[in-house]
C-alpha cells in the first residue's frame, strides 16, 4: 500500500490538498458559518485542535482570487452540501491575521510583530491601491504597507483595509483572526498585560464593532478572555466554547474520523491504544480525539505498526498559566490533583469568562484553566442556582502522563526550594521525632500517584537528601547480606554513617511495628558490617515507616 503522507505541523489548507497529505474533511464548518450567520464568531478550543488549519480552509473558500481554487474543494463535503453554499465560494475579500507571533518579551517587540503581520496583509492586496479615492488614503496605505505609520494608525488599520477592499470590490470583508489570546497570556506573564489589553481592544473595536464594511469575522483562541476586557460593547459577538453543541465536530477528530484514518493506514488493530491515549475529550455532546496526537501517532507507524503510543501534546502554550496556579495551590488542591491522577473525578463551578487580572483571586480559577485548555474533560454537568457545576476527570493516558511528569515535577521543584537544614540536623543528631514530623510535613506538600508504594517513599526521601551537603548519599547499594534502602556516609571514616530502611504500613496503627521490622532487617542482614570494615564507628540506624502522608521514625 502506498503511504499517504500525514500533515504533521502543516496548517495551510492549500498545501495539504495540493501536496496530497491525508486530510480529515472539516469543510462543513463553512456550512455552519453560512447557516448560523454569526457576525463575529469566537471559537475557543485547546491548543493544536485544528483551529489554524480551519481558518486557512475558511479563507480559501470565501476569498476572491484570480486563480481557480475550486480544485482545492473537489470531493469535499461542502461541495455536496448544495447550491446555497457554492454561491458563497470566492465571493469576498478576506483579511487573515494571526497574533501568534506576538509572544514576545516586551510590549515593543510584540507591537513590532503585529506591525509586520499587518504589513504582510496590506501587501497581499496592493492591487487595490490605484483605486483608492484620495491621496491621503494612498499615503496611509503606503505607510502601513512599509511599517512606517504612526503607532495609533495600527489601531484602526484592519478597519481601514476593510474599507479599502470594499471600495475596490463592492463587497464586504471577511476578517479572520487566529490565536487572539496568545499576546494576552504572554503579556500577563511578561508584565505588560494592561498595555496589551488596550492595544488588542482598540484593534478589535474598530475592525469588529464600528466597521460597516464587515461581512463576518471568525476569531480563534484557547481561552475565552473576559468580554469586558477585550470585546467591550461588542454586542454582535457569538462565543462558541468547548461547552457548546454547535460546531462541536469541526475541531478535533470524531471517533468515526479516527476509525477511517486507522483503516486507511492498516492500523485498525491499534484502535484500542489510540482511544486510551488520545480520546476522551467532549465538545458539547460530541466525543473528540486530540488531532495533533493522532496524526503524530499514525505517522510514527510508517515503519512499524506496533510502535507504542507516546505523548505528543506536551509543552503546550498554556503551561505557564497552569504552572503559576499549581505553584500557588493549597493542600486541598494538591489532594484533588492527586485524586485526578488516580482516576477519580472532581466537581467544580465553571465560569467561562476568564480574566487574567482575577487569576490570583481564587484557586477555583485553576480548574477553569485546566478544563478549557484540555487538561480536564467533562463527565457531567448540572446547574445549582447561578452556578454550572462540572464533574471533570483527566481525559486520557497522554494527559495523565503530562500530570505525572510535568505537574508533579512542579510540585517537587517547589519542595526543593524549602529550607531542609533542620531535617538534616535531626538525622545526624538522632532526633527521630523531628525527623518524622518534617518528613510528614513535606509529604503533605507533594503529590503521590503510586498508591503509596515503597518505591515512591524511597524516591521521595532520596530526593530530600540530595542537598545534604558534605555527605555521600547511596541508594540501594550493596552492603552486608542485602541492600539497605539509603546510606549516608561522611567522606572521612572519622565522621558519621547513617543506615535508613523504609517500610510501608497498611494502617496508621501499624507504623510502630513496621519501624521495628525495618530495624530488625538492618540487624539480620548485617547492613552495618561493610561500614565497620571501612572504618566507620559512629553509625546511626533508622527504621522509617510510612502510612500515606504520615511517618514514624525509630532507632534501636
Amino acid at each position: 500500500m502506498e503511504w499517504t503522507p500525514l500533515p504533521v505541523g502543516v496548517d495551510n489548507f492549500e498545501e495539504i490538498i495540493t501536496k496530497g497529505y491525508y486530510y480529515v474533511d472539516k469543510t462543513l464548518l463553512i456550512k455552519d458559518l453560512i447557516d448560523l450567520r454569526g457576525k463575529v464568531n469566537l471559537f475557543t478550543r485547546p491548543r493544536r485542535f485544528g483551529k489554524t488549519l480551519n481558518m486557512s480552509m475558511v479563507r480559501y473558500f470565501f476569498e476572491k482570487s484570480d486563480e481557480d481554487r475550486s480544485r482545492l474543494f473537489a470531493g469535499t463535503k461542502i461541495i455536496d452540501a448544495g447550491e446555497k453554499y457554492l454561491m458563497e465560494f470566492g465571493q469576498y475579500p478576506v483579511i487573515s491575521l494571526s497574533l501568534k507571533s506576538m509572544k514576545q518579551g516586551s510590549y515593543e517587540s510584540a507591537f513590532h510583530c503585529l506591525k509586520e503581520d499587518i504589513a504582510r496583509e496590506f501587501k497581499k492586496h496592493t492591487q487595490i491601491v490605484q483605486n483608492l479615492g484620495s491621496n491621503d488614503d494612498r499615503t496611509k496605505y503606503d505607510l502601513l504597507l512599509n511599517r512606517k505609520a504612526d503607532d495609533d494608525e495600527y489601531l484602526t488599520s484592519l478597519k481601514f483595509l476593510s474599507e479599502c477592499l470594499y471600495a475596490f470590490y463592492g463587497k464586504k470583508t471577511v476578517i479572520l483572526i487566529d490565536e487572539y489570546d496568545v499576546p494576552l497570556g504572554n503579556a500577563y506573564f511578561s508584565g505588560f498585560y494592561d498595555k496589551m489589553v488596550r492595544l488588542i481592544r482598540s484593534l478589535f473595536e474598530s475592525a469588529l464593532k464600528t466597521n460597516d464594511t464587515l461581512e463576518f469575522a471568525v476569531i480563534t483562541g484557547c481561552l475565552r478572555i473576559s468580554k469586558e476586557s477585550i470585546f467591550t460593547g461588542l454586542n454582535n459577538l457569538k462565543i462558541i466554547s468547548i461547552r457548546d453543541k454547535s460546531y462541536a465536530e469541526h475541531f478535533g477528530f470524531t471517533p468515526d474520523e479516527v476509525r477511517q484514518m486507522l483503516i486507511h493506514y492498516g492500523l485498525e488493530g491499534n484502535l484500542a491504544s489510540v482511544q486510551k491515549w488520545y480520546d476522551g475529550y467532549k465538545f458539547g455532546d460530541t466525543e473528540v480525539y486530540n488531532p495533533w496526537s493522532v496524526i503524530n501517532y499514525v505517522d510514527s507507524c510508517y515503519k512499524d505498526k506496533t510502535v507504542f503510543p507516546r505523548p505528543y501534546w506536551s509543552n503546550t502554550s498554556s503551561n505557564s498559566i497552569v504552572r503559576t496556579l499549581v505553584e500557588r495551590a493549597d493542600l486541598s488542591v494538591k489532594q484533588e490533583i492527586e485524586a485526578l491522577i488516580e482516576g477519580k473525578t472532581i466537581t467544580k463551578a465553571i465560569h467561562e469568562d476568564i480574566t487574567y487580572d482575577d487569576m490570583d483571586s481564587t484557586q477555583e480559577n485553576l480548574w477553569n484553566f485546566l478544563f478549557f485548555t484540555g487538561y480536564l474533560k467533562k463527565i457531567s454537568e448540572r446547574q445549582e442556582g447561578e452556578d454550572i457545576l462540572m464533574e471533570m476527570a483527566i481525559p486520557n493516558s497522554e494527559v495523565r502522563y503530562i500530570y505525572k511528569n510535568t505537574v508533579l515535577r512542579w510540585f517537587e521543584e517547589k519542595t526543593k526550594e524549602k529550607e531542609l537544614t533542620p531535617f538534616y540536623q535531626s538525622i545526624l543528631n538522632g532526633d527521630c521525632e523531628t525527623m518524622a514530623q518534617l518528613l510528614s510535613d513535606n509529604l503533605m506538600e507533594t503529590i503521590s500517584f503510586y498508591d503509596y508504594q515503597e518505591s515512591y517513599y524511597h524516591g521521595f526521601l532520596a530526593g530530600m537528601l540530595k542537598n545534604i551537603g558534605n555527605y555521600i548519599v547511596l541508594s540501594n547499594r550493596e552492603s552486608g547480606n542485602g541492600r539497605p534502602d539509603i546510606l549516608l556516609k561522611y567522606p572521612s571514616v572519622r565522621g558519621k554513617a547513617v543506615i535508613m530502611e523504609i517500610k510501608v504500613s497498611r494502617t496508621y496503627q501499624e507504623l510502630e511495628s513496621k519501624c521495628d521490622e525495618a530495624l530488625r532487617q538492618i540487624e539480620d542482614r548485617k547492613y552495618e558490617e561493610a561500614l565497620r570494615q571501612e572504618g566507620y564507628t559512629d553509625i546511626l540506624k533508622y527504621g522509617i515507616a510510612f502510612y500515606r502522608k504520615e511517618c514514624m521514625v525509630k532507632r534501636p
